[in-house]
């Protein structure tokens, strides 16, 4: 009776963990969970089974790793932020899969994606011939992004990222940094670290979001 008592008392504790856990990582679909969650939820998972399921192990030993995956975690989470490398290094970064309805198959080939997968994922958005797309990002989360032609909602591809610019995105158009670097100056801002979020419309536009606060 003890030790039912103290594996319930113990699966209790291994929730309030998971949840707060989940909580840390901020609000996301589950689509846009990272690598870096999946792999830390299933370690904390494995460790929250030995927890339970071995009650002679003090509690104390089961939670230090688990502290120390919320610290790794938290931390990665931290340089994220601020660092577009790391984060790419992290997450990946999205591939451009189908351009002006042709399929860029030397993509394809470095993400292992195959036709399979992407008519499948075209499917599921109601597009049956490659031809009607004018382009299709697979994002980090394994999620294909497909812009139409003829959509009556433009599509913004974007080119920078707090501060970052998207170098692949700017190939996608035909685009430049030196040509961004141009676009900024004529409205007023002399660096891209200036800027939070530029996005690049199909309809040729530029929206951009300074950041609120500069970094000293």
């Amino acid at each position: 009776m003890e030790d039912i008592f103290l594996a319930l008392l113990r699966t209790g504790l291994v929730f309030i963990m998971i949840l707060f856990f989940f909580r840390l990582t901020g609000k996301k679909d589950i689509g846009e969970i990272s690598v870096l969650d999946i792999v830390i939820t299933l370690l904390i998972v494995d460790i929250a089974v030995i927890m339970i399921e071995d009650t002679n192990m003090p509690v104390m030993k089961g939670l230090a790793p688990v502290l120390l995956l919320f610290a790794i975690q938290y931390t990665f989470s931290r340089i994220s932020l601020k660092n577009q490398k790391f984060r790419d290094v992290v997450d990946g970064r999205p591939v451009l899969i189908i351009r002006e309805g042709k399929l860029q198959q030397e993509n394809m080939k470095k993400q292992s994606y195959n036709l399979d997968d992407v008519l499948l994922q075209l499917r599921t958005k109601d597009v049956f011939d490659i031809r009607e797309v004018e382009y299709a990002l697979l994002e980090t989360s394994g999620a294909l992004s497909v812009y139409k032609k003829g959509d009556q909602y433009p599509f913004t591809l974007p080119f920078i990222l707090d501060g970052a610019v998207q170098e692949e995105h700017l190939s996608i158009l035909g685009k430049t940094s030196d040509w961004l670097k141009k676009e900024l100056e004529n409205r007023g801002y002399s660096h891209f670290d200036q800027v939070f979020y530029c996005g690049f419309t199909t309809e040729k536009h530029l929206y951009i979001e300074p950041k609120t606060h500069l970094e000293k």
